[in-house]
């Protein structure tokens, strides 16, 4: 018999020493055929199923990227029925720019808390796919265009989640870079650009962090469903990585419980109402599925349930909504990023007179909408903490209405606009608010363009002729276009900064707070520019990555296009230098030394950012990639030394001839620098390289076969055989020949017999390869 889960029943057990202790093999062991299918298998739509035979309780796990979500009233997944009061901290598209993974596991400790104290214990979060496409409606809960960086945050919250004896999630695996027909696309994508952009965040936060479950994406990758995909949940994500925590589904996104559980996938949730377990045991009985699969899936839900009644054990911290208000303040306040600060317009000084305008500044957006919309302790507005840390005139404008009020006339919009120029004209400063409406971002569909709202550009426009000295301020959860970019002197990008986000633009605008926000996106100039533009979002169900690993910054550097931010870019009120750059070449990993200065007269925070690159690589790449960084908090006039690590497997490539990573020997150029387009040092290092051999075939070229360490020698005897022989005529010489032949098959090279580089000569060069 099983049972749905009660609050009371959560984490609880009426004999912890006979299940909580007990083998989870040995527990499986001892169940029917039907409480196994029951077990693998939600009970309701948060909760798993009880088997009370057993003294297996149910878990309820919730969503939670950025704060918990657990529903009070009936279950949805889109975020429409209300959840329980708890913090909502910034959002991944924010807490990334921050740059600290120290904060990261801060907030993720505080989420955790207030899952123990709910009785949760699973948290749906975070999640860490690429932005591959600005457009993406999701933008808001993932971190980064970068792996490295969407890697160490996830991995930073997840350790933090689980520091409190609650479970953390990775998701959505894998290449789930969009919402549009996202229960069935295909993301087609090749080997290199899926192991080196899309997975590899992935194995770095499964690798350091061992979160307890990761969830499976409702996406196909090549035609195979990501819950349905036994390379992916058990050949990547078990054998290669070492995963060893339970893979859970995305909600509704198995089609075939059956096909799921021999791929490895063990939970599926929500509930089906029976229909899953009755395929399960129906398989089972008919020989279609071997029982072991199931055991191993049922064995998973049993190890979590323990984990988690392990965790209900532990001593439970105290939430305090105050202090967490308070992190929620000090995470938004570090997260936004000063874009631009003409003539130090910013700090503001409070005894100047200000003007505020846009109704974000009262209203404002401070999270995205979907399954990840929290229900907040308290929600902080940017026009009454101006108004309190100024002790000069504050005047209000809203300038526009929000999207679906009923003023939207453009009479209505013109004397609103009228209204904002006026305020503008009178006062020494004027700050807008703007921001994309909170209808144009959501999980399950996806923008269409990159450009704010019409009325509000004309807004700006009008203010900033009334009034020159004016700081723009924005709120939104993916890039936007910036067409004012070159006529406002002083942006402050606030992303979607969480329920303490007004308080913290308060305190980044006069200065209690100094900006140390960083760009973990790109932010072009166009949507033309982008990498993605002619593969988004694809169409008749396949969307092809056809930009490969030139994603995000990769592209606009390599490309070398003009763009409005680069990646890694943000400004502060003090000035940082970057000085005594050194690189070490260890075995396993390069070690990077430098010394970081704060040379202003305020203290701050620096983002220090190594990048590297592989001039002359045999494999398409970036001219850099970040490959390390760290966050650095000085004194005005103070110095640091700072010692970043990257590890020798950071440096590899994804060969697909071998489908292994592979570091390429030779000269590697190590930045350190403040963007991807500002870098203060650099230096020259020479790297060690694996050793590649690759076996020949006939379809190999004479080229391979030159580059192969076994063959080389020999190739290059027989083509300056050849020439010297008048095998190339008398037209080319060794090398001449060798470039005209270098792409010829070497199963075709008969035809040229007379230069004794026949087909025996090419049976012998294959069999040598294959001997090693």
């Amino acid at each position: 018999m099983t049972t749905p889960a009660t609050p009371s029943s959560l984490g609880t057990d009426s004999s912890p020493d006979l299940f909580a202790d007990a083998e989870p093999r040995d527990v499986v062991a001892r169940l029917s055929l039907e409480q196994k299918a029951e077990l693998v298998t939600g009970a309701t739509f948060w909760t798993t199923a009880a088997v009370e035979e057993a003294g297996i309780p149910a878990i309820m796990v919730t969503d939670g990227p950025h704060g918990l979500r657990k529903q009070g009233g009936a279950a949805d997944h889109l975020g429409l029925e209300q959840s329980v009061p708890a913090t909502c901290f910034p959002p991944a598209v924010a807490l990334g720019s921050a740059f600290d993974t120290d904060l990261a596991e801060r907030v993720g400790a505080a989420i955790g808390a207030e899952a123990r104290a709910e009785g949760v214990g699973v948290v749906l979060g975070p999640g860490l796919n690429i932005k591959r496409s600005p457009l993406c409606g999701r933008s808001f809960e993932y971190f980064s265009e970068d792996p490295l960086v969407s890697g160490e945050l996830a991995a930073a919250v997840t350790r933090g989640i689980q520091s409190r004896g609650v479970g953390a999630c990775l998701k959505h695996f894998a290449a789930n870079n969009q919402e549009h027909d996202r229960m069935r696309v295909s993301s087609d994508v090749d080997a290199r650009p899926l192991r080196e952009i899309y997975l590899r965040g992935f194995e770095r936060a499964v690798a350091s962090a061992r979160p307890w479950t990761v969830m499976s994406a409702y996406n196909r990758i090549n035609g195979v469903s990501a819950s349905e995909d036994p390379w992916l949940l058990t050949e990547v994500l078990r054998d290669q990585w070492g995963f060893d925590g339970l893979v859970i589904s995305d909600w509704f996104a198995v089609g075939d419980r059956v096909e799921a559980l021999r791929a490895g996938l063990d939970l599926e949730m929500p509930t089906t109402g029976g229909a899953s377990q009755e395929q399960v045991i129906a398989a089972v009985q008919e020989g279609d599925l071997d029982e072991a699969a199931l055991d191993r899936c049922a064995a998973r839900v049993v190890e979590l349930v323990q984990k988690v009644q392990a965790g209900a054990r532990t001593p439970a911290v105290d939430v305090d909504v105050q202090a967490h208000h308070a992190l929620a303040r000090e995470a938004a306040a570090r997260s936004a990023v000063l874009l631009k600060n003409d003539d130090e317009i910013l700090p503001l000084d409070a005894c100047a007179s200000v003007a505020v305008i846009g109704e974000f500044a009262r209203t404002p957006r401070y999270q995205g909408a979907g399954s990840s919309q929290i229900n907040p302790t308290r929600v902080d507005d940017a026009l009454t903490a101006i108004t309190a840390a100024s002790r000069a005139e504050v005047r209000f404008a809203p300038g526009f209405p929000l999207e679906g009020a009923e003023e939207t006339a453009s009479g209505t919009a013109q004397s609103l606009r009228a209204e904002a120029a006026e305020a503008a004209g009178a006062v020494d400063v004027a700050v807008v608010f703007l921001g994309l409406p909170a209808a144009d971002e959501s999980e399950g569909f996806d923008r269409e363009h990159l450009d704010l709202p019409a009325e509000q550009l004309n807004l700006l426009e009008a203010v900033v002729e009334a009034n020159p000295r004016t700081v723009v301020v924005l709120s939104h959860g993916g890039v936007v276009a910036l067409p004012f970019a070159q006529t406002v002197p002083a942006i402050l990008e606030g992303w979607l900064l969480g329920q303490a986000g007004g308080s913290a633009t308060a305190d980044l605008l006069y200065g209690t707070a100094n900006p140390s926000g960083r760009l973990t996106e790109t932010i072009p100039l166009r949507l033309a520019d982008s990498p993605a533009y002619l593969d988004f979002p694809g169409e008749h169900g396949h969307v092809r990555y056809g930009e490969g690993v030139f994603v995000g910054y990769r592209w606009y550097d390599a490309r070398d296009l003009e763009v409005a931010f680069p990646f890694g870019h943000g400004l502060s009120y003090t000035r940082f230098e970057h000085t005594d750059l050194d690189v070490s070449v260890k075995a396993d990993e390069l070690r990077v030394r430098a010394t970081i200065t704060n040379t202003g007269e305020r203290d701050g925070h620096e983002v220090v950012q190594v990048y590297v690159g592989r001039p002359g690589s045999t494999v398409a790449r970036a001219p850099r990639e970040l490959k390390a960084f760290t966050t650095v908090a000085l004194q005005a006039g103070a110095s640091q030394i700072v010692e970043l690590r990257v590890p020798r497997q950071d440096l590899a490539h994804w060969d697909r001839r071998l489908d292994r990573w592979v570091v390429e020997g030779g000269e590697h150029v190590v930045a350190v620098g403040a963007s991807s387009r500002d870098l203060r040092q650099e230096t020259r290092v020479e790297v060690p390289g694996d050793e590649v051999a690759v076996p020949l075939t006939r379809e190999s070229t004479l080229g391979d076969a030159l580059a192969h360490p076994l063959t080389g020698p020999l190739v290059r005897e027989a083509v300056q055989e050849a020439a010297q022989s008048g095998g190339g005529g008398d037209v080319f010489s060794a090398e001449g020949l060798m470039r005209m032949l270098e792409s010829f098959p070497l199963g075709r090279l008969g035809g040229f017999s007379t230069s004794g580089m026949d087909q025996e000569w090419v049976d012998g060069l294959i069999a040598r390869t294959r001997r090693g």
